[in-house]
């Protein structure tokens, strides 16, 4: 495809709140986003969110892998993921996703009708780590928002405290998920889920580091784990169901490297969108391709039932609906009424009808900077200039 024009606006968003891992603690996001302008006029966004709490590149990197895109004579989605190139996978997710973006507002201006109506996407709240007590107030103060799924960070503090804490606060209907981002050796992750198994928890996310340690783990407990760093490519995701070290991958587009590398992984294991603290273009990325596995992928839906697949563990008590499709968008804070985007009907990503719907709002409406953002609410995104570095949450890298 021909591109008249490429430009990158790298940016930062400050949390109202901080938010604390076992990793690390961050107090705003750096990321990059990406503008495709077509000869006709069009515009395609896409969004690079560097992982800096797990030693990916840098935001400087990253816009540096961007800007070169604009030295092209034109742009396809076999070039950016070839390895002529070597983009990392935050400009890859860029690059793809605005391609995908302006392709499918190229085909909404070529077809009349009515766009197809948007959907809501289920998400859970993620409960950054802290005083058991602290962190079961947090769940409740999502309760009240609307969340029936809460995502707990472990691996600092009283991992054990903290579950139990949340559990009593919500209920047990609420549905509870961990995440100790690798923080665990193999004795503690057993010791911890075994603790944790009565508790009725939903899945346990890269409680160890390696697929060989997971794969110890998972024969040991009932609670379904997830890989999320340890599963990044398709290889990964064979790898991880082969051994048996993983019931489930948690894909975030910027880890994976864009919408289809996420499908791909999605066709090897049960999958569920997780965001990586995105901007507004991330976050409508992520709740387009979270609707696309909700569709199921050429007739092979992810793990959408209490049924689990073959050879895995099954959740301790039945769900009745979108068990773990449930994507992970929050911290501070998305609207009960979830994510929406606009959906076009398709069952495959690369069939080219995409098109991303990323109002910024900080109230119950349909969404893409959720209320922890501190922006002033605009009808559309509209980031600062690239050449001008002030403005609201905008921070020179």
């Amino acid at each position: 495809m021909r591109i008249a024009s490429v430009e990158v606006i790298p940016y930062a968003l400050p949390f109202r709140t901080p938010y604390v891992t076992a990793r690390g603690r961050l107090d705003r996001r750096e990321m990059a986003l990406l503008r495709l302008r077509s000869d006709d006029g069009l515009i395609g966004l896409g969004e690079a969110v560097p992982l800096s709490l797990r030693g990916g590149v840098a935001l400087v990197q990253v816009v540096e892998e961007l800007e070169a895109l604009g030295r092209r004579d034109s742009l396809d989605e076999a070039t950016l993921r070839s390895d002529a190139i070597a983009l990392s996978p935050p400009a890859r997710c860029a690059g793809l996703t605005a391609l995908l973006d302006l392709r499918g507002r190229m085909t909404s201006s070529e077809t009349a009708g009515a766009p197809t109506p948007s959907q809501p996407v289920e998400c859970n709240a993620t409960l950054v780590a802290g005083e058991p007590a602290a962190v079961a107030t947090d769940a409740l103060a999502w309760a009240e928002e609307g969340f029936t799924s809460f995502k707990l960070k472990l691996g600092i503090g009283e991992d054990v405290g903290q579950v139990r804490a949340v559990r009593e606060a919500v209920g047990p209907q609420a549905r509870i998920r961990v995440d100790a981002n690798a923080a665990w050796d193999v004795d503690t992750a057993m010791r911890t889920l075994a603790e944790l198994e009565p508790l009725d928890v939903e899945l346990a996310e890269q409680p160890v580091a390696s697929l060989e340690e997971a794969a110890e783990i998972a024969s040991a407990t009932s609670i379904p784990i997830a890989g999320d760093e340890s599963v990044e490519t398709r290889a990964d995701a064979e790898r991880a169901r082969d051994m048996k070290a993983c019931a489930l991958a948690g894909i975030k587009l910027s880890k994976v490297g864009g919408p289809e590398a996420a499908i791909e992984i999605a066709e090897v294991l049960p999958s569920y969108v997780s965001s990586a603290l995105d901007g507004p273009v991330g976050i409508a990325a992520g709740a387009q391709v979270a609707q696309t596995l909700d569709a199921g992928i050429e007739g092979r839906g992810p793990w959408l039932t209490a049924s689990p697949p073959s050879g895995s563990s099954p959740p301790r008590s039945p769900r009745s609906s979108a068990s773990y499709a449930t994507a992970c968008f929050t911290h501070r804070r998305v609207p009960a009424s979830g994510l929406r985007s606009t959906r076009p009907p398709w069952k495959h990503i690369a069939c080219s009808a995409w098109r991303l719907s990323c109002p910024i709002a900080t109230g119950k409406s349909p969404i893409g900077f959720p209320a922890w953002i501190r922006l002033t609410p605009t009808p559309h995104l509209h980031p600062p200039s690239s050449r001008s570095w002030r403005g609201a949450g905008c921070a020179r890298p």
